[in-house]
């Protein structure tokens, strides 16, 4: 490292241990703890992930309990989270770190878990183990790219390499676990996306981008993916206290969640229309759903993978988060 990257490090570690995050996975070396904080966060907001991380670890407290429980249970316990293939890789790479004995010490064996890419391999090897692995997520790109000036899009494949490789040379190979922790703060907190105060920022004076007046411009991210809109009309079928769900098949959003009877065309004659354009938000999708109630006279024929569950026993299942705001909506509303 030269004088500058010893600056800059030492700036940021000293920054942090004023004004650091006070967050409960911090105050362990456990290797279980730190992974599914990690794990949970991943495209989760910290006051919207910590609660799930408190209930997770209340009620399976080593990776061994975790991976005894079935993917229901952890289905239920992630609902409201989104993005349900984390949870699935969750319990995958629980089982294998009790098939290996433990959670690998090594990055690469970190990395071969279900789910974890090389920031989170990086995040729980540097702060569990003290492994000397840079982090690069988009506090990392953002203070980065600010601080140096860089301008070369963060999600272009020279993009990606050259700031892994900044990182990885900025990093005090002895306090790896502070340091990962103190860049992924300072892009939070004090190099936010928009309107940073770079008055109070430590690192104000030789920033190029505070420099150069190209703060909101930096990072550059190219464009990607359009957002596309998809309907659904789903029809909540109620005969005899009981209603007709199946788990949603693999190769679609929400796969091995729960959802109540969906309608490609006609909706059943006699069918009530509670919702109409309820709008819902994915990564790369908008979602507009219509809502309705049927409560035929006779027990209808279900189609192929449906099936009756009587109505007190939905808190048991797994829904997805647009059906279980329909679902709660329409059984308040009804008392039951």
């Amino acid at each position: 490292m030269n004088m500058t990257d010893v600056r800059f490090a030492n700036t940021l570690l000293d920054w942090f241990r004023s004004h650091g995050r006070l967050l409960p996975w911090r105050e362990t070396r456990d290797a279980y703890a730190i992974w599914l904080s990690e794990i949970i966060l991943q495209q989760t907001r910290i006051e919207q992930g910590r609660p799930y991380w408190e209930r997770f670890m209340q009620r399976w407290p080593t990776v061994e309990a975790l991976a005894a429980a079935s993917e229901d249970e952890v289905l239920r316990m992630w609902q409201g989270l989104g993005y349900y293939s984390r949870a699935r890789n969750l319990l995958t790479a629980a089982r294998q770190v009790v098939g290996m004995g433990g959670f690998p010490r090594s990055f690469e064996g970190l990395r071969s878990l279900k789910g974890v890419g090389d920031y989170t391999a990086a995040a729980v090897g540097s702060i569990a183990f003290d492994l000397p692995v840079a982090v690069v997520d988009g506090n990392v790109y953002r203070v980065l790219a600010r601080y140096f000036g860089l301008s070369t899009p963060i999600n272009s494949t020279e993009g990606k390499h050259l700031f892994a490789q900044l990182a990885q040379e900025l990093l005090p190979p002895k306090e790896a676990s502070a340091y990962n922790q103190a860049l992924m703060d300072f892009g939070a907190l004090q190099c936010t996306p928009q309107s940073p105060d770079c008055s109070a920022c430590p690192l104000a004076y030789s920033c190029s981008a505070n420099a150069e007046g190209t703060v909101a411009t930096l990072p550059v991210k190219l464009k990607t993916v359009k957002v596309k809109t998809r309907r659904m009309c789903y029809v909540y079928v109620r005969w005899q206290g009981q209603t007709a769900f199946r788990r949603r098949p693999d190769g679609d959003i929400w796969q091995g969640l729960w959802e109540p009877l969906l309608v490609e065309g006609d909706v059943p004659e006699g069918a009530r229309l509670l919702r109409k354009d309820v709008r819902h938000v994915l990564t790369h999708r908008i979602l507009l759903a219509d809502f309705y109630l049927w409560e035929p006279e006779a027990e209808p024929a279900l189609p192929e993978g449906y099936k009756w569950i009587a109505e007190e026993d939905l808190v048991h299942f797994a829904l997805p988060r647009l059906i279980d705001l329909l679902v709660n909506c329409y059984l308040s509303e009804n008392d039951l």
